[in-house]
């Protein structure tokens, strides 16, 4: 992992530009990529890899269609916790991140997690905005801690948080369940918690 000191020119010379001190972000631009609010014209991006089945191995929830995916689109629009992740070369919009606030506010803990099109994977892509947008909760939000959580068998997953610096802290058995089998029991899965400190960020 790249040291970080936390400053936001210590933050730009890695090739990280970002909003005003504060701002959730309207645009943080990597080597490759921007991560971005979304757009309502991202939905049809959006449906190439959300009307998968694979996407919800992990996930709860169900592949949804074009109309639904437009919908989504607009709605991510509005909000500050989704982001899209943009190839600069071309302007196809290859995945989403979240980063949400987490409660009591006052710890100052964000939690990430991430989506990206199947087609786009093994590029570093997921890694390389994640690693973007955890550095600018550290030196521009101010977070103290950054969590994310996945299911132990999206070996993909667990390897994207530790190759940007997340460790693992913990191991939830049967922790929750998305689906039920044909007569109605809950399919446990377990999960696995990984964290990063400011502290830690910065060395």
């Amino acid at each position: 992992m790249m040291a970080h000191t936390g400053s936001m020119k210590d933050l730009a010379s890695d090739d990280v530009l970002a909003t005003r001190a504060g701002e959730v972000p309207a645009l943080i631009e990597t080597a490759r990529l921007l991560v971005r609010k979304f757009r309502a014209e991202d939905g049809d991006d959006l449906f190439e890899f959300l009307s998968l089945p694979e996407i919800y191995a992990f996930e709860p929830g169900k592949p949804i269609d074009r109309a639904t995916a437009g919908e989504v689109a607009a709605e991510r629009a509005t909000t500050g916790n989704f982001f899209a992740v943009e190839l600069k070369e071309t302007g196809k919009m290859v995945g989403h991140l979240y980063f949400q606030r987490l409660n009591p506010t006052k710890f100052l803990t964000w939690e990430l997690g991430y989506i990206f099109n199947p087609a786009y994977h093994r590029r570093g892509y997921c890694s390389e905005s994640a690693r973007a947008l955890v550095g600018y909760g550290f030196s521009v939000l101010g977070a103290h801690r950054v969590v994310a959580n996945c299911d132990p068998r999206n070996e993909a997953s667990w390897r994207t948080l530790e190759r940007i610096g997340l460790k693992r802290e913990g191991h939830f058995r049967k922790h929750a369940f998305f689906r039920t089998d044909a007569d109605g029991n809950p399919l446990w899965h377990d999960c696995l918690s990984y964290g990063i400190l400011e502290e830690d960020w910065k060395r």
